[in-house]
């Protein structure tokens, strides 16, 4: 269990996040949206223990950085290393036995170019493979299906179903709401560096119309289309 109490976190005179607080529970996937600007990103940051932070996290299996695998939006590689001897980096950091690892590249990822010469898609492929050989409990994925191909959607969305069904806990972001939809079983939205109270299933269709009403409709009046 994860809890999240009063979370706050600004830069200079720029309040991002303003008392977030949450209870993530295992075998949950939680839907996190907002607007671009909102927090997300940083909240995920104070997560991981990336960014400094006010307030507390809480979680009941230890040091939270050390169960938890994080895609960020843009993935940072080093330079001259290829895609095989990044996985082999990634699981020995978790003391882990990188075996079989081309049996298991389920994305066909080309492990022996330099990762830093992937596409976008590939490089976000590739950080998602390296954090699920880790065997972590805890799994923050940021936008993991911008840049990715509709097969790729497809895969992604049934390992976040398959890790729910391991009794994981998941945390992810993502501007293509069906995404949301099809797995998560609660949304928060962060509006204003706070959570909404959490959005339950059935509530998904009503979110997504005031999503809509609020955030586009009117800026396309606004725009004045002739």
């Amino acid at each position: 269990m994860i809890k999240i109490l009063n979370l706050k976190k600004e830069f200079g005179e720029n309040q991002v996040l303003n008392g977030v607080t949450a209870t993530l529970v295992e075998g949950n996937v939680y839907g996190i949206v907002g607007e671009n600007g909102s927090g997300k990103t940083t909240l995920f940051r104070c997560l991981a223990g990336i960014e400094n932070y006010k307030g507390e996290i809480e979680y009941d299996g230890g040091m939270l950085k050390n169960e938890l695998g994080l895609l960020l939006t843009e993935p940072f590689f080093m330079t001259k290393i290829t895609g095989l001897e990044y996985l082999k980096f990634m699981c020995q950091a978790r003391s882990i036995d990188p075996d079989n690892l081309l049996e298991r590249n389920v994305f066909d990822l080309p492990l022996n170019r330099y990762a830093e010469t992937y596409s976008t898609g590939m490089k976000k492929k590739l950080a998602l493979t390296a954090i699920l050989l880790q065997e972590n409990s805890v799994f923050i994925l940021d936008e993991p299906f911008n840049g990715v191909d509709i097969q790729s959607n497809i895969l992604i969305s049934e390992i976040i179903l398959k890790l729910k069904a391991l009794n994981k806990t998941i945390i992810l972001s993502s501007h293509i709401f069906s995404t949301l939809s099809d797995t998560c079983d609660q949304i928060f939205l962060l509006k204003k560096g706070k959570f909404s109270n959490p959005i339950l299933k059935h509530e998904y269709v009503e979110l997504e119309k005031s999503m809509k009403e609020e955030t586009v409709l009117k800026r396309l009046d606004k725009l004045g289309l002739k």
